[in-house]
């Protein structure tokens, strides 16, 4: 690739997308199909010869593609709409997913003679339905408000997150080898490895660097912070052997979490719409037509595989989970289709294993194109055919549909967990996450500690292993804090599960002890010696840099007991406060949301709001001179004066009469700070 021919072949792309996009938005055709056929027409394998320099500068650009193709994606991702149509759209994802990925790597190996991996290969790539194609579609249909988009956009959405896990999955898989027990489970636990560690450590960092950037109303800054962002996340992903695609997506979904993703959208949306036109054109350079007509009845074949079998198992899903039949016969016939993420499958798969003789390429692409030319039209006809069904429909079956969707009501209704439910849930996952984060910092750590720094520091690369056990060692360390907390509440409730509200209250106080104390050892001894086993391949072999590092971890757990469960609770707020901020922004207009200081809602029993007094001996003091920290352990997070909100106080700021303190930490910390700030008598 010279600079040269990467800008000339990048104009041509340019000027050809312009020409495709300004014509297709004419014919009010859907111009992805456009970008296509400008990639077959301008390929080498239509006439001979090919219109551009470099075809390697492309392939550059067209990964860039999926970068922002992805990104973009996980931008728009609403867990609240997921929450809300979850008992239709889980399931029916799951399923589809599953049965078209076994099919499609039955039909590979039983009907067209491939290897597992291409069979794999061709089972991802028919297991999603396109979703940006499927938004044209409906939107120019105008047929948003109708009952069935919902749980159609829904289904699609989460198809699309398991895809983005198979792609994971089948690129560890061509990658390794083959299709053994062994490769699977390696690549499935590194991704959830992977994934765990992005999310938890991703929400707590990337929405608050985001809001901080946003506050200073400078899109240029907030638009670069989010690239560097982005492209950091893929590349991890990238040199931990899954795909760009993935690294992207989990980025966009963190960028969903902030406060300014409104902006967010708006400033990504011109380099998506480029790179995107680019990458689908980079899939049609690479579509050779004379292949795909030897490849005619293969092509017509997964063409009927898709249409036959997505369209069954999202219909018959669609009504197991108590929709309308007219419903269900239009997701079917909605979801009968796939479109950008078998092109980015394919196209992996050649970039994967380097198997261009394979036909595989060109028979997904063929299908694919042929899914999506018809999917407006089995839209259209959907809708009278929904009619003619349930008019031709026998009374006993609907009178039977209608007792299993008034049972299905029923029973979702009785499935609805208490609060204590609620809590003791979420103190379990919260546990798992802390440990799945040990686990995450010890494989960062070894990975890292193979690395040659000698370009850096002589001195670094001889002693790496030492500095990063002792940097993984005291990231767990800090881990213990939180986890004794956690343990401690995970104990409280399992003991009001066991005594309920109507036994003697002796016999509730020492059950609630012994359960407490039990489930505080149980997790500590569970922490302790996963820090043993994270030790057996981190620590040096040197005997004084081992007792180095146990003396250090043990003074810091002594020394930073205090700091870290304050730590730990700052965490837990920021976390909390990411996953809020859909519930938050929906309380105000996208326009009022951009500038608006948002008052955000947390938890009463770990976050409260605590007003000086007018005769407060606190009123005139500083953080600092009150010492709040050491007389209550409860941290200051926000204080409210006036119309003005400051996030993070500093030791010198000072209080005066009505301020509204923000603070955080367990029910005897809060108490000991509301007697701390309440007015003399």
């Amino acid at each position: 690739m010279n600079e040269g021919s990467f800008f000339q072949d990048l104009a041509v792309l340019m000027a050809a997308v312009g020409l495709v996009s300004a014509l297709f938005a004419r014919l009010k055709w859907p111009k992805v199909i456009g970008y296509l056929l400008a990639g077959v027409l301008m390929g080498e394998h239509t006439w001979g010869g090919s219109f551009l320099v470099d075809p390697k500068s492309i392939n550059a650009i067209g990964q860039l593609g999926i970068v922002f193709l992805m990104f973009s994606l996980g931008l728009e991702f609403s867990a609240d709409d997921m929450k809300k149509t979850r008992h239709v759209t889980v399931p029916t994802a799951l399923f589809d997913t599953v049965m078209m990925i076994w099919l499609g790597y039955t039909v590979g190996q039983r009907v067209l003679g491939w290897n597992s991996v291409q069979s794999l290969f061709l089972g991802a790539a028919v297991c999603d339905s396109a979703t940006t194609l499927l938004a044209k579609t409906i939107e120019e249909m105008k047929w948003r408000a109708r009952p069935f988009v919902r749980f159609i956009f829904g289904t699609t959405i989460f198809e699309d997150i398991l895809c983005v896990g198979v792609i994971a999955l089948v690129t560890g898989v061509a990658r390794g080898k083959g299709m053994s027990a062994g490769a699977v489970g390696l690549s499935l636990g590194g991704l959830l490895v992977f994934f765990v560690g992005v999310v938890v450590f991703g929400l707590l960092l990337v929405p608050r660097i985001l809001d901080r950037v946003g506050r200073m109303k400078d899109d240029e800054a907030l638009l670069l912070a989010l690239l560097g962002c982005c492209f950091f996340v893929s590349y991890v992903a990238y040199r931990l052997d899954y795909s760009l695609a993935m690294g992207a997506f989990l980025m966009g979904v963190l960028g969903a979490s902030s406060d300014v993703r409104q902006r967010l959208n708006e400033l990504a949306a011109p380099l998506r719409n480029m790179f995107a036109a680019v990458f689908f054109v980079t899939i049609g350079l690479l579509v050779d037509p004379m292949a795909c007509l030897r490849n005619l009845p293969a092509i017509l074949g997964i063409t009927l595989l898709v249409l036959l079998g997505k369209g069954f198992n999202c219909f018959f899903m669609s009504l197991a989970t108590g929709q309308k039949v007219k419903d269900a016969v239009q997701t079917g016939f909605g979801l009968a289709q796939i479109g950008e993420f078998a092109f980015m499958v394919a196209l992996m798969y050649m970039t994967q294993t380097g198997d261009s003789a394979s036909p595989m390429y060109q028979i997904v692409v063929g299908a694919s194109l042929i899914t999506t030319v018809l999917n407006p039209v089995m839209l259209r006809i959907s809708d009278p055919v929904g009619d003619w069904c349930e008019a031709h429909m026998p009374e006993r079956m609907r009178g039977w549909l209608a007792a299993y969707g008034d049972w299905l009501q029923r029973f979702r209704s009785a499935r609805v967990p208490t609060s204590l439910q609620k809590h003791l849930r979420s103190r379990v996952v919260w546990l798992a996450v802390l440990a799945a984060l040990n686990l995450c910092v010890a494989i960062a750590a070894a990975m890292l500690s193979r690395l040659d720094y000698t370009p850096f520091s002589v001195f670094f690369d001889a002693h790496k292993t030492f500095f990063f056990c002792l940097a993984a060692n005291l990231f767990c360390v800090s881990l213990f804090a939180p986890a004794f907390g956690l343990a401690r509440a995970l104990g409280r409730d399992i003991s009001a599960v066991l005594t309920g509200t109507r036994q003697p209250r002796k016999w509730k106080a020492a059950v609630h002890v012994v359960v407490e104390w039990f489930t505080l050892a149980l997790v500590m001894t569970l922490a302790f010696a996963e820090l043993v086993m994270l030790n057996v391949n981190l620590q040096p072999p040197e005997i004084p840099a081992r007792i180095a590092i146990w003396v250090l971890l043990v003074g810091a757990g002594v020394f930073g007991w205090k700091r870290f469960r304050q730590a730990g609770r700052a965490a837990g707020y920021r976390f909390n406060m990411a996953l809020r901020a859909e519930k938050r922004r929906s309380r105000f207009g996208k326009e009022a949301y951009r500038d608006k200081a948002i008052t955000l809602t947390v938890p009463s029993d770990y976050f409260v709001h605590v007003i000086v007094g007018a005769n407060s001996p606190a009123a005139g003091e500083t953080i600092k001179s009150l010492d709040i920290r050491a007389k209550t352990g409860a941290s200051v997070v926000a204080v409210v004066r006036g119309q003005d909100r400051f996030r993070n106080p500093g030791p010198t700021w000072q209080f005066e009469p009505g301020d509204e303190v923000h603070v955080i930490g367990d029910p005897p910390q809060i108490a000991a700070c509301r007697e701390l700030f309440k007015s003399d008598s």
